[in-house]
C-alpha cells in the first residue's frame, strides 16, 4: 500500500499549483478531508475556477459547473434518516456540522437534519471555495426558492439567470420588494407572469425576457436600461413602436443590442414607424442621429426584431 502523500508540507506556491490544476468536483472533495485542507482553499479561492451554481429543485440538487461547461458534478441533499449509523457512509465537516456524506458517480450526497438550513450551508461552503455565480432556470420549482433568492442577492452575489413565475408563487409582492432593487446583480431575467400581477422595476438586469407581456407598457420600455429586450404576448402597437425607434435614434437605450417585441396589435398597414409601413421596415438598416449606431430591422407576422451595432 502506498504512503499517504504530505501535501500540506508542500511550499505555497506549489500548493496553489495543485489546487488550480483539481476540476471542481476534485476540489470540493479534497476541502472536505481536514479543516487545514479546507482553509488552503478557502485562502486560495480568488484563483480558484468560476462556477456556475444551479439551483434545481427544493433544496435536493445543485448542479455546478464550470462556465466554460467542462467540468460539472451534483450535490444531492437529503433527510437525514439513519444516514449517520451507516458504516458505509462518511462523517465530514461542513460550516461548523458534521454531515454524513455519501460519493457515487454523479457526485455526492449531503444528509441532513434539516434540508433547508442545510442546503444554506452548501451554498455557503461553495461560495468559500468558487467563486460563483447563481442560476435558476427551472421554472416550475421558482416558488420553491423565494427566500433563498432574496437572501442571495442580500450578499450581493450575482445571478447568471433568475427565472420568475408569478403564477407559482405564494407571496408575488414579497418576493418583488426584495429583488426589485438588486436587478443590477442579475445577468438574465426571464419573468412568465399570467397571475394578474404587475411587477414595478425599481431596478433593471443586463437582460430581460418576458414571455406573457401584456402588462408591460410602452412606459416600461421607455425605462428599460436592459441591452437585450425580449416581449413576447405584447399589446404594443405600431405607434409605440414608433415612439420607441424615434428615441433610439436621438440617443435613447443606449445599452440596446437585441429589441424584440411580439404584438398582435403591431398591424401591416397601421400607423407608421419612423415614415414607413411596417413592410417597408423589413431588413431597412437605420442609424442614430449622431450616427454612432445603427440597426438592422427584421419584420415577420406580428413581430418586430431590431440588432444594434456600433460604428
Amino acid at each position: 500500500m502506498s504512503p499517504s502523500f504530505p501535501l500540506l508540507r508542500l511550499p505555497g506556491v506549489v500548493l496553489s499549483d495543485v489546487f488550480k490544476s483539481l476540476d471542481i468536483e476534485e476540489k470540493f472533495k479534497l476541502s472536505l478531508c481536514s479543516k487545514r485542507i479546507s482553509t488552503q482553499i478557502n485562502n486560495a479561492r480568488l484563483y480558484s475556477q468560476n462556477v456556475i451554481v444551479d439551483l434545481c429543485g427544493l433544496y435536493q440538487k445543485i448542479e455546478v459547473s464550470s462556465e466554460n461547461n467542462k467540468d460539472t458534478f451534483y450535490i444531492l441533499n437529503f433527510y437525514e434518516c439513519g444516514a449517520r449509523n451507516n458504516p458505509d457512509i462518511h462523517q465530514y465537516r461542513i460550516e461548523e456540522r458534521t454531515v454524513p456524506v455519501f460519493s457515487s458517480g454523479i457526485g455526492i450526497t449531503l444528509f441532513w437534519k434539516n434540508l433547508r438550513e442545510g442546503f444554506l450551508f452548501v451554498l455557503r461552503y461553495l461560495l468559500k471555495i468558487f467563486q460563483c455565480k447563481f442560476s435558476i432556470k427551472n421554472i416550475c420549482n421558482t416558488y420553491l426558492f423565494e427566500n433563498t433568492i432574496s437572501e442571495l442577492l442580500d450578499l450581493q452575489l450575482e445571478f447568471k439567470k433568475l427565472s420568475i413565475c408569478f403564477n407559482l408563487l405564494k407571496n408575488q409582492h414579497l418576493l418583488w420588494n426584495q429583488v426589485s432593487n438588486k436587478l443590477g446583480l442579475v445577468e438574465d431575467l426571464e419573468i412568465l407572469s399570467g397571475s394578474g400581477f404587475r411587477p414595478v422595476f425599481t431596478s433593471w438586469p443586463q437582460e430581460i425576457s418576458i414571455t406573457g407581456s401584456d402588462w408591460f407598457t410602452l412606459e416600461y420600455l421607455l425605462e428599460c436600461t436592459c441591452t437585450t429586450i425580449s416581449l413576447g404576448g405584447s399589446l404594443l402597437e405600431n405607434k409605440d413602436l414608433d415612439e420607441t425607434l424615434r428615441k433610439w435614434k436621438t440617443g435613447g437605450f443606449p445599452n440596446l443590442k437585441c429589441l424584440k417585441i411580439n404584438s398582435q396589435s403591431i398591424e401591416t398597414t397601421g400607423t407608421t414607424i419612423l415614415g414607413m409601413r411596417l413592410l417597408e421596415l423589413s431588413g431597412k438598416v437605420i442609424q442614430t442621429d449622431d450616427g454612432s449606431k445603427k440597426a438592422t430591422i427584421d419584420i415577420g407576422n406580428g413581430r418586430i426584431e431590431m440588432y444594434v451595432t456600433s460604428f
